[in-house]
């Protein structure tokens, strides 16, 4: 649109001493007479853009023009800046970018660092992000192959709403048209996602934070587990969000609340990576569902 396009160019013009038409057009798309014009609405507005001729030439801001930099403070600029460098490293956005160099003109200490964030995970592939996002922006459905908690194959078309990431995994909510209802899906368990050329007209519901958030505590109990001296930081980086009491001894029990432990699969994966380094204390009923799988995992490897 062309008003977002002449605020990205005010924002690049105070962040740049000279930009030529060409690399506006460029990065734009559009063409450099667009530029001008664009740069003559920018004046009109009472924005002082100067022209500088020669082989290094283009606009700029006058020198001295002050800009008011009193909306937000540094430090809120600054944790902004970095979270949203790290979604444009994943999505390549130009849009985010453009954001990026908003905020930029606004941070006065953007050397004072202290907070790095990396969204990127080893589980989802950025192309496949992209791709969605772009579904997403264009209202198109979606078709994948999706395996569900019971490990079962199943074909879907989806209405994608939104991307949301939590649990170090990236989900995506929309409209299933298998279930007639919304779901969530994760990435990491979608095959042979295709962006189909149906444009879907309906517009869908946003799930609210009650949907995200774990207020209904029906069905959730205690899991306690006591943690070997030899195995704290892989359990701890597992069960950040735990009570933990450190023994005499050195090791550690920790008390995480789980929705249905007894049939939470997740979790039954997670405590048997631990090996010998953690073990569970209560429910009891869960030590029995370990003490299963591992008598699974010894008869498959009895004929090597």
């Amino acid at each position: 649109m062309k008003l977002e396009r002449l605020i990205s160019i005010i924002f690049k013009l105070l962040n740049n001493e000279i930009l030529s038409a060409s690399s506006l057009a460029d990065e734009f798309q559009v063409s450099p007479r667009t530029i001008y014009r664009d740069i003559e609405a920018i004046c009109a507005a009472g924005i002082p853009v100067v022209s500088y001729q020669g082989t290094n030439g283009g606009f700029g801001i006058i020198k001295g023009y002050k800009f008011d930099k009193s909306l937000m403070g540094s430090y809120d600029i600054l944790n902004l800046i970095t979270v949203l460098s790290s979604l444009s490293n994943i999505f390549k956005d130009k849009e985010i970018e453009h954001t990026i160099d908003r905020l930029k003109l606004l941070d006065t200490n953007s050397n004072n660092k202290s907070l790095l964030v990396d969204l990127e995970s080893h589980r989802t592939e950025p192309n496949s992000l992209m791709n969605l996002r772009k579904a997403i922006h264009k209202k198109k459905v979606i078709h994948f192959n999706y395996v569900s908690n019971k490990n079962e194959f199943t074909s879907r078309e989806v209405e994608p709403i939104h991307l949301h990431y939590k649990f170090r995994n990236w989900y995506i909510y929309g409209y299933c048209r298998e279930r007639q209802n919304y779901r969530e899906f994760r990435l990491s368990r979608m095959m042979d996602v295709t962006l189909t050329q149906e444009k879907f007209l309906q517009n869908h519901e946003i799930k609210d934070e009650a949907f995200y958030s774990n207020r209904n505590l029906v069905g959730f109990e205690d899991v306690v587990i006591w943690v070997s001296p030899n195995s704290l930081a892989e359990v701890l980086d597992q069960f950040q969000n735990s009570s933990k009491t450190i023994n005499d001894d050195g090791s550690m029990t920790i008390t995480i609340s789980v929705y249905q432990p007894l049939q939470a699969g997740w979790l039954k994966s997670i405590l048997l990576s631990f090996g010998s380094g953690a073990k569970i204390v209560k429910p009891m009923e869960l030590q029995s569902i370990l003490i299963d799988e591992a008598k699974k995992i010894i008869k498959v490897y009895e004929d090597i």
